[in-house]
């Protein structure tokens, strides 16, 4: 279903992804692992289109140039020179880190917007009603303004946004990231209901080792921007090196 490819990505002399491979086959959850700074959020920007051409970009005061190589394909498809709003047509969608609601608009607006691609209003609205289906507390605060969200709102938010154009594969950026343990297993669950209950495919990117594990079927581990390990949560427990050294256990 997703094929990429050698994807390196460079910030003028910089090298932020270094020849990245990976691929995630049609009903797979599939892990993408490591610590933060390892470049996980820079990969799944590339797939999705934020980051996959040559441009140049203002950083502070000054120009950097980006340059992107390798190739991604998605069902079989080159996507890698498409825009982020062509690649979201196709059925893949990002659900970012730290949720990022558009803070001025309601819960409500902000997963409508999770559907302007979509002119079917019925089937838009079947789309609302699973989103409080899975999430509850989006319902009673869909008149909220998002900006005053609690940080474990804005990610239910982020993922309830991402759903809402019935995507074909997620990519989901560290959903467990400084959320308390309460919350975080709530989200854990709710991850989990996605995957084998709407039976939508999945690349999850976390640097907390047990909730990806208890959830993927195979992992990528990821280290200064490329993908040094590949396996199952007990093939890669196994090798003492990742354990000790990447996955810090």
């Amino acid at each position: 279903m997703l094929e990429v490819k050698n994807v390196t990505v460079r910030y003028d002399t910089a090298t932020i992804l270094d020849e990245a491979s990976l691929t995630v086959e049609k009903g797979e959850l599939v892990g993408l692992i490591g610590p933060n700074g390892a470049g996980k959020t820079m990969l799944l920007r590339a797939i999705a289109g934020l980051i996959n051409w040559d441009r140049e970009i203002l950083r502070g005061s000054r120009k950097s140039k980006v340059t992107f190589e390798g190739s991604v394909e998605f069902e079989g498809e080159r996507i890698d020179k498409l825009s982020a709003f062509k690649i979201a047509k196709k059925g893949l969608q990002l659900c970012p880190q730290m949720g990022r609601p558009f803070v001025e608009m309601t819960v409500k607006d902000n997963l409508l917007a999770g559907a302007y691609l979509c002119r079917d209003q019925k089937e838009v609205n079947e789309s609302l009603a699973r989103v409080y289906g899975l999430f509850p507390r989006l319902e009673e605060r869909k008149k909220q303004i998002s900006g005053t969200l609690s940080g474990g709102e804005r990610q239910m938010l982020a993922v309830g946004r991402s759903l809402m154009r019935r995507p074909k594969l997620m990519l989901v950026d560290e959903p467990s990231s400084g959320l308390a343990p309460k919350i975080k297993d709530d989200l854990f669950k709710r991850v989990e209901e996605i995957y084998h209950e709407l039976g939508v495919t999945i690349l999850l990117a976390e640097q907390d080792i047990s909730f990806a594990f208890a959830l993927s079927k195979r992992n990528y581990v990821m280290s200064k921007g490329h993908i040094i390990a590949h396996g199952t949560a007990e093939e890669l427990l196994k090798d003492e090196t990742i354990r000790k050294t990447y996955l810090g256990l």
